[in-house]
């Protein structure tokens, strides 16, 4: 029986292509997009709410990243009603841009208004919470900040627990962004 020898391949290096990942990040940390316009971010529906993403981290969307900042979810909630309910890790900020509402979070229920702060804790098992809008014939919209790393290191989980009341399964595409 013939005996084949095999040539040792050079393993990949992982030390030089983490060096140059992460040459590309602060490059484009130095000249990536700055202004994100809101007419290049269309409005989705998914099963939590209406919603305006303006920036979606490139680990979920596997998009090359193009702004100057990648690690960070900021999107627009437009409240019709009220959104769908959901659960996963706090540590989130949430501006009141217009309208008044209220939000349940962990089945406490906390008034906002247009120039408040709403902030989910973090907390072992995460925040359960949904928003209402007090109003049926006046807007309600709010624009959260959440950090990429936060999550990740807070191991959070996204649970949906009922969806927004408009939500079909045919709409369930995702933000470009």
């Amino acid at each position: 029986m013939a005996t084949r020898d095999r040539e040792r391949t050079r393993e990949r290096d992982n030390y030089e292509e983490i060096i140059a990942h992460q040459r590309a990040e602060r490059d484009r940390s130095f000249t990536g997009q700055v202004v994100i316009r809101g007419e290049d971010c269309p409005w989705v529906m998914s099963r939590q709410a209406l919603v305006r993403h303006y920036m979606w981290p490139s680990r979920y969307s596997r998009l090359t990243p193009e702004t100057v900042l990648d690690d960070w979810n900021i999107f627009v909630q437009d409240i019709k009603v009220h959104s769908g309910k959901h659960r996963h890790q706090g540590g989130l900020v949430i501006y009141i841009i217009e309208g008044e509402g209220w939000s349940e979070v962990d089945g406490e229920r906390h008034d906002w208004e247009a120039g408040d702060l709403l902030l989910l804790p973090l907390k072992p098992g995460g925040v359960e919470h949904k928003h209402y809008n007090r109003y049926d014939d006046k807007p309600a919209k709010w624009i959260a900040f959440i950090s990429g790393a936060l999550f990740e290191w807070g191991a959070s989980e996204m649970v949906q627990l009922e969806n927004h009341p408009d939500f079909k399964a045919k709409n369930n595409a995702r933000s470009p962004r």
